[in-house]
């Protein structure tokens, strides 16, 4: 094993059972809250003949939590299955009242949600009025009292997180033991693999069919930016795999389309994801859906075309919109509160290009049939779930998780919610949490040779990396700069020639590199923060460092 490897691990306290997760190791689905209950009543849906109505979301995790469900029905039997996903312009986030006049329209018995429905007690409450029994699989934060519905699969429900924290609180040999269950961590998709698992269990579907979603939750998973720890580790480097040879010819499209080279969490956050979110953001998500279920590969290209046309159109939008709000210069507020003509498909993106620009938490509204609705993102130690209930007096609706949330609210409060935000981000005390979006090394590296193709290779053992597995970041201190150029049609990349303490030299690249940085000249020095990617030019491969960060004298 490398050096360099080996100290990585050591400092991560990660070992073989990480590197190699193992399938059987997935924590029991029937630990979910309510999950037996579930399944119970998805069987006894397919043994009386009853119609299901599955009921999803217009995001990533929403659709490919959908697609699992709707896969997994297949797998058990049940005939008579619709879907329906909510149109961000029309119902906004979770159950609306279109769902309800679809169920009864459609004469169905059972609504099954994927992502959603936690929030939705007045909804769920109506349709049981109605004789349809709701079963909810969700991963969101509970805002309030547990719907009445015939189960609730929901590893943020309160009683069931306290069941995770008494165990986390247990002592043996002295050491506490920390995240038993890595449940807790799962998207809606996530949520959804594992109830086809206890199904598998159960015998209700033939073993090991499940393992063929595993594409798809870890697409969800990885977009919706859950740790990839414990169970999300296992679903999602499985999930890879499944992906390597998957048989769901809308992905293949969708690939080919995005000119992917290469299968990890990169090309699932950058590639695919954008370009399945693009049709929730701007049209309808059911194309999305419907590429991912298509069995069809000429439906598969003619949907992957214009999801990408769709993506493409929202980088536009997004652009003009963030170059807009940056014209009106910064913002003073820790909160960062605006409100502007934006799609309201985009205000996310808008929301999280802030955040990432001025380093505070954002939330951007736009008007909607007379209200303002919008998207918060965050980071560090502020929870906009919690931020949240502390304004629900000015809210008409709103949730979400930690990181990222949806609101709606009415005009007229715009003014109070922007300053009860401040006041309770203010009351909390917080202190430096810019340190939270900080590059911060791994490990420092003197001798650059050590970066080399046989490093980059066992690295490749920690992916897919993301939300609590992040890409290894290398420090380079005190570099050489044998040779610094530009590069692109406006010069606004940057190519470095490195030389190391070991008198070695390598390779490194920033692409769209601030505008400080194009300042380099040959014959300095600087401390450089890299990740370590794999170049090959004329077939001839080796190892190049990307540049996430420098400091230069």
């Amino acid at each position: 094993m490398n050096k360099i490897f080996e100290q990585l691990l050591q400092i991560r306290g990660v070992g073989r059972d990480f590197l190699a997760p193992k399938y059987e190791k997935l924590t029991s689905p029937e630990e979910l809250p309510d999950m037996i209950s579930a399944i119970e009543r998805l069987i006894l849906a397919r043994d009386r003949g009853e119609k299901i109505l599955v009921y999803g979301d217009y995001d990533v995790d929403g659709v490919t939590a959908t697609a699992i469900m709707l896969d997994t029905l297949e797998m058990l039997g049940v005939t008579g299955v619709e879907y329906m996903l909510p149109d961000r312009f029309v119902d906004g986030y979770g159950m609306s009242k279109r769902l309800v006049e679809r169920a009864k329209k459609t004469r169905v018995k059972l609504v099954i949600t994927v992502d959603c429905g936690s929030n939705n007690g007045e909804i769920i409450d109506e349709l049981a009025k109605s004789g349809i029994d709701v079963v909810v699989t969700d991963h969101h934060e509970v805002m309030g009292e547990i719907p009445k519905a015939v189960a609730v699969v929901n590893p943020k429900r309160p009683e069931f997180r306290k069941q995770v924290l008494a165990r986390q609180a247990e002592i043996i040999d002295g050491a506490s033991l920390v995240d038993i269950s890595g449940l807790e961590e799962l998207s809606g998709a996530g949520v959804a693999f594992m109830m086809a698992k206890a199904l598998a269990n159960r015998g209700e579907i033939r073993a090991g069919q499940e393992k063929w979603l595993m594409d798809l939750a870890m697409v969800g998973i990885i977009c919706d930016a859950m740790k990839l720890i414990k169970d999300n580790r296992i679903i999602c480097k499985f999930g890879m795999i499944v992906l390597k040879k998957t048989r769901r010819p809308g992905l293949v499209e969708l690939m080919r389309v995005a000119q992917t080279k290469k299968i990890n969490a990169e090309t699932i956050g950058f590639q695919i994801g954008p370009r399945l979110n693009a049709a929730g953001r701007l049209h309808t998500a059911e194309l999305a859906l419907k590429l991912l279920t298509t069995k069809s590969r000429v439906e598969a290209a003619k949907l992957a075309g214009e999801l990408d046309r769709l993506n493409a159109e929202r980088k536009s939008q997004q652009n003009k919109a963030v170059n807009k709000l940056e014209k009106q210069g910064e913002i003073n507020d820790s909160v960062i509160v605006v409100k502007g003509e934006f799609n309201e498909g985009i205000v996310g993106i808008i929301a999280g290009r802030l955040t990432e620009k001025y380093r505070k938490p954002s939330f951007v509204l736009t008007e909607v049939d007379g209200a303002l609705k919008g998207s918060g993102r965050s980071f560090g130690e502020f929870n906009l779930a919690l931020a949240l209930s502390e304004c629900q007096d000015l809210l008409i609706g709103g949730g979400g998780h930690a990181a990222a949330c949806g609101v709606k609210l009415n005009t007229e409060n715009f003014e109070e919610f922007r300053q009860k935000i401040n006041e309770y981000y203010r009351g909390l005390g917080l202190k430096n949490q810019e340190r939270f979006l900080d590059t911060k090394e791994d490990l420092v590296v003197t001798e650059v040779g050590e970066l080399n193709l046989d490093l980059l290779e066992e690295i490749s053992q920690l992916e897919p990396f993301g939300e609590g597995n992040p890409e290894p970041v290398f420090l380079i201190p005190d570099a050489f700069l044998l040779d610094v150029s530009r590069m692109g049609a406006e010069g606004q990349h940057l190519r470095i020639l490195a030389r190391g303490e070991d008198g070695k030299s390598i390779k490194l690249v920033a692409f769209n590199a601030p505008e400080e940085w194009l300042e380099l000249r040959s014959g300095g020095r600087a401390n450089l923060w890299v990740v370590l990617t794999e170049n090959e030019w004329n077939g001839i491969r080796s190892a190049e460092g990307r540049i996430l960060k420098l400091n230069f004298y």
